[in-house]
């Protein structure tokens, strides 16, 4: 009876590796594979082409001690992130809050709201570029109708940043459907007796709404602090040719990247940009997990 379930188990076992086997595969090619390449690649002078000599750290120490451009380039995405991060975050939650209301129309609100996050990264660049142009776009003329005199927007180096996180606030409406989801989920109940304890309508949200969201809120700031550190896109397409222009103000990371190994095609130098990105994200991460049981509060009070 022994031997006849430890054949039964041995077999089990083995259809399982076999349903599993299509992603093992799939991750030793696509994931791990390429990972280690490019942690290997780091320490050499690889160009796609020909040359991947073995060059220790040096690529590592050109980028801290003799590249100007990698800090300008990280103080940008630094910039971005810092800011883009808890306005987005709070502006969902805001949002959100005005959204979880029973009145007439609510849903007509709710898809507008939304509809910003499901529209096409390039085509929302290019309409951004417009609606931002200093002589002929809507929001100066706007700002013109109430006595102010707009900015440059996208080519002025101090409002460049600042348009960007203004524009990545339009988006919000992902978000915001995750947070309106979680306001929902909240029991009745608690609001209830908060209501028989005398509370108004801001001590229940600041009491009972946020600290029942706090886990989608964890959730939310770390997928936009790891977002955050990859934007790449916007610059490439609203700057001047890509470059991060003007005077490198939207130089990002990753764009300043991409130009290392696709322009210069050097792909070494890149590679170790990539894995410096990807420390700092990492330990970022990790404090955001070690900070999370002082402020995140599931429900039946489990803060792990």
């Amino acid at each position: 009876m022994a031997k006849t379930k430890s054949a039964m188990r041995r077999k089990e076992t083995m259809y399982g590796y076999i349903f599993v086997m299509p992603w093992i595969i799939g991750f030793l090619a696509f994931t791990a594979g390429p990972l280690l390449f490019s942690l290997f690649a780091s320490f050499t002078n690889y160009n796609i082409t020909s040359q991947m000599d073995f060059v220790g750290t040096e690529n590592y120490q050109g980028l801290f001690t003799e590249d100007g451009l990698f800090w300008t380039s990280l103080w940008n995405t630094l910039y971005y992130v810092l800011f883009s991060v808890p306005l987005t975050t709070i502006g969902a939650i805001f949002l959100s809050a005005l959204l979880n209301q029973d009145v007439p129309g609510i849903r007509v609100f709710r898809t507008l709201y939304y509809l910003p996050a499901v529209l096409s990264g390039v085509g929302v660049y290019l309409l951004w570029m417009q609606l931002l142009d200093p002589g002929t776009g809507m929001i100066n003329l706007v700002l013109g109708w109430l006595g102010i005199d707009g900015p440059n927007w996208l080519f002025d180096p101090a409002w460049t940043k600042p348009s960007l996180i203004f524009m990545k606030l339009w988006s919000v409406g992902g978000a915001m459907l995750l947070y309106l989801a979680s306001m929902q989920g909240v029991s009745k109940t608690l609001y209830e007796a908060a209501e028989i304890d005398g509370a108004n309508t801001f001590r229940k949200f600041f009491h009972i709404t946020l600290p029942m969201i706090t886990p989608v809120i964890f959730f939310d700031v770390v997928t936009s602090l790891i977002g955050g550190f990859q934007i790449f896109q916007e610059a490439y397409v609203m700057s001047s040719n890509g470059e991060g222009g003007p005077a490198n103000s939207l130089l990002f990371y990753n764009l300043y990247m991409w130009r290392q190994a696709f322009e210069n095609f050097n792909m070494g130098y890149a590679m170790a940009m990539s894995w410096i990105l990807f420390i700092i994200v990492f330990i970022l991460t990790m404090i955001n997990l070690k900070l999370a049981p002082r402020w995140v509060h599931y429900e039946g009070g489990d803060n792990r």
